[in-house]
């Protein structure tokens, strides 16, 4: 089995800033990638930022210029900086991972989820 803890949500002012933090346990032998996604409510979820094992980013052009995603492959961990935020930011953040299983194959992973409520 593979665990995927979120940690770092929580409340914070506009214009504030919260650091997401996601770590993968069990039986990895190869991420192929990591991310995160959100969910406000009434909304479907969507891709906020992903990186791949060998550094490749893709954001959402709605968080370009205020979130950074960095990894630490040694440490299975995925980090997401966000700066400037917005009260449109806000809902439950998803860390995602994408495992190479058998060749051929890749299975995903997800978080239970963490909650970043962005308010005066």
């Amino acid at each position: 089995q593979v665990q995927l803890v979120e940690s770092g949500g929580g409340l914070v002012q506009p214009g504030g800033s919260l650091r997401l933090s996601c770590t993968a346990s069990g039986s990895i032998f190869s991420i192929y990638a990591m991310g995160w996604f959100r969910q406000a409510p009434g909304k479907q979820r969507e891709l906020v930022a992903t990186i791949t094992s060998g550094g490749s980013t893709n954001y959402a052009d709605s968080v370009k210029g205020r979130f950074t995603i960095s990894r630490d492959n040694a440490k299975n961990t995925v980090l997401l900086q966000m700066n400037s935020l917005k009260p449109e930011d806000t809902a439950v953040y998803y860390c995602n991972a994408i495992l190479q299983g058998v060749v051929g194959t890749r299975m995903n992973y997800w978080g239970e989820g963490t909650l970043v409520t962005v308010s005066l």
